[in-house]
């Protein structure tokens, strides 16, 4: 089955050479030219999303936050963009990667390459793993303290999986980051601690056990 790719761009050059490039290594490709159009074509299913930031009407950050919450699948920027702070706004707005323009094609394929190869080993991941009175199912992507749904976003649910997999592991706040938002990103630290702050608060409705201990000075680590 043919990966499906949604191009969003209002330079039109620019979506014509990704539309070639794509469509020549076997994808199924999908394009539009504004944050209103990229709404319209999200009904397409796309396995994976390229978005330019700076578009006329409603630009890419502000349709990443508009789809996040309804949408798993990867969303890669493109921007001329590069400072960290923007890097940020985006990562925090659900985006996993950034391509700076110009960008070098076969490069960006790579990415896409990258991003869905790791899409497809979280689907294979058909395991429930049980911690006392919570459980874990890492296809469904659903956390439950006994019979109660824990409300958990995309990234708060990816933080839970990377240290329930490896329980016991401490990973420190660069390497979450890294290991979640892609080996570009900037990094920072009051983000996964915010996360890290959100996900507590939601276990604590339920249980008064600490899934997720401070190694202080050194990081996180699951505590099952």
């Amino acid at each position: 089955m043919k990966h499906k790719v949604l191009l969003v761009d209002d330079e039109k050059g620019i979506v014509t050479m990704m539309k070639n490039y794509f469509e020549m290594s076997g994808y199924q490709v999908y394009s539009a030219y504004d944050g209103k159009e990229a709404l319209e074509k999200i009904i397409c299913q796309p396995d994976i999303i390229l978005l330019d930031i700076n578009m006329p009407e409603m630009d890419g950050i502000s349709v990443c936050q508009r789809i996040r919450e309804h949408i798993s699948c990867p969303i890669l920027f493109l921007t001329a963009r590069i400072e960290s702070k923007d890097k940020i706004i985006g990562l925090q707005a659900g985006a996993d990667d950034y391509i700076v323009k110009p960008f070098d094609i076969d490069e960006l394929g790579a990415r896409v390459e990258a991003h869905l190869r790791r899409e497809q080993r979280k689907q294979d991941q058909s395991v429930v793993r049980f911690f006392d009175e919570l459980a874990i199912d890492y296809l469904k992507r659903e956390v439950r303290v006994n019979s109660n749904l824990i409300p958990l976003s995309k990234r708060e649910f990816e933080i839970v999986e990377l240290l329930s997999m490896n329980t016991g592991q401490v990973f420190d706040r660069e390497r979450i980051y890294e290991a979640i938002w892609g080996i570009d990103g900037d990094g920072s630290s009051d983000t996964i601690m915010e996360h890290i702050r959100k996900i507590r608060s939601k276990l604590a409705v339920y249980t008064r056990h600490s899934y997720i201990d401070t190694v202080w000075g050194v990081g996180y680590k699951w505590n099952g």
